[in-house]
């Protein structure tokens, strides 16, 4: 049904019901949660894990299979960029994916007109699959930027932990961008987040693509980058690829050739990706939990390696002390719904 009411009002030009058709999709930062992940479970024995091992960083498996050995964490706090969402312990990652966030954030305030970054969900301590919101972010070369920029102020744990997305979508039309919302300054954070060679995709919405493509009018060598994605309409993904010497970190395909502005974006933007599966005679299988066995065979070892001794000597530029250095008090689970992430 939704497919045949989505043709039918296209051919009138609006799409105004697109509000009812389902928060998830269209704004995709508020997602079904589960209430907690079931015991025994790789979600539960990996979020349960405070701190990351010792050693040098290392990303095992894929994306959205895998774990992380030697993670450093982004400080909570810096000159142009705040962590979101502390509660959750997911702001760990490789070194290289916490040393390009600091720099597109010094980057993006001095040249982009953005005053500095809220930063999202990265990884757990030790990589490895979240028990909600997320299928990769597993091996710490994954981050959330939110497109809301970050205030003049410093905010409090408190404000952290509930200040509301702000999507980019119009509430009352199909994928279109809400001017009111949208900036120059969002189109130009982006293009520099992707302008980085060590950057492979960035996942948007796709009518923050087709935004893109249709407005950007500076070098568009890297707009094939941005991927569109449901959700991300109030926060983008940063992806980069494998670092140079990582045994054991499984590459995806790269990105292909032009700028992603052609059919591929198209398809994104008609009815084809909201059809319903088609009916089915047999009842559906409940999916089976990700076991610790199910990932590469070293993240069960890993899960029994030596811990750092603090957050603050795990913390990404601090060399465990001096100015922005952290505490060693581990936030209590959270349970904000975080934004969706993408398989492309």
């Amino acid at each position: 049904m939704v497919p045949l009411l989505l043709r039918s009002l296209q051919t009138i030009g609006r799409l105004s019901f697109a509000a009812t058709i389902g928060m998830s999709l269209v704004a995709g930062d508020v997602l079904a949660q589960q209430t907690g992940p079931s015991p025994g479970s790789a979600k539960a024995i990996f979020g349960a894990v405070t701190l990351p091992t010792q050693g040098p960083p290392q990303s095992i498996g894929f994306y959205a299979k895998g774990c992380l050995a030697g993670a450093v964490a982004l400080p909570a706090d810096g000159p142009t960029w705040q962590a979101m969402r502390l509660s959750r312990n997911r702001r760990w990652g490789r070194p290289e994916l916490i040393g390009l966030i600091e720099r597109l954030s010094r980057d993006a305030a001095k040249s982009d007109g953005w005053p500095g970054l809220l930063v999202g969900d990265i990884s757990q301590p030790r990589g490895g699959p979240m028990f909600n919101g997320h299928a990769s972010h597993q091996i710490g070369l994954d981050a959330d930027i939110w497109l809301t920029p970050m205030p003049a102020n410093k905010l409090t744990a408190a404000d952290r932990e509930t200040l509301p997305f702000t999507t980019m979508l119009a509430k009352d039309k199909f994928l279109t961008i809400n001017d009111r919302v949208w900036t120059p300054a969002h189109a130009r954070l982006l293009m520099r987040a992707a302008s980085y060679p060590e950057v492979e995709r960035i996942f948007v919405n796709p009518a923050i693509k087709k935004k893109m493509c249709e407005t950007w009018t500076g070098d568009r060598s890297n707009m094939g980058k941005l991927r569109p994605e449901y959700g991300h309409d109030s926060h983008f993904h940063i992806r980069i690829r494998c670092p140079a010497g990582s045994v054991g970190c499984t590459p995806q395909a790269p990105v292909a050739a032009g700028d992603g502005c052609d059919k591929t974006l198209a398809w994104w933007l008609g009815p084809e990706p909201w059809a319903k599966p088609k009916p089915s005679t047999k009842p559906p299988v409940k999916p089976r939990e990700v076991m610790v066995s199910d990932l590469p065979k070293a993240c069960d070892a890993l899960l029994a390696a030596p811990a750092v001794g603090s957050v603050r000597a795990a913390t990404y530029g601090t060399k465990g002390a001096g100015a922005g250095a952290e505490t060693d008090v581990m936030p209590a689970s959270g349970n904000t719904p975080p934004g969706q992430i993408p398989q492309q």
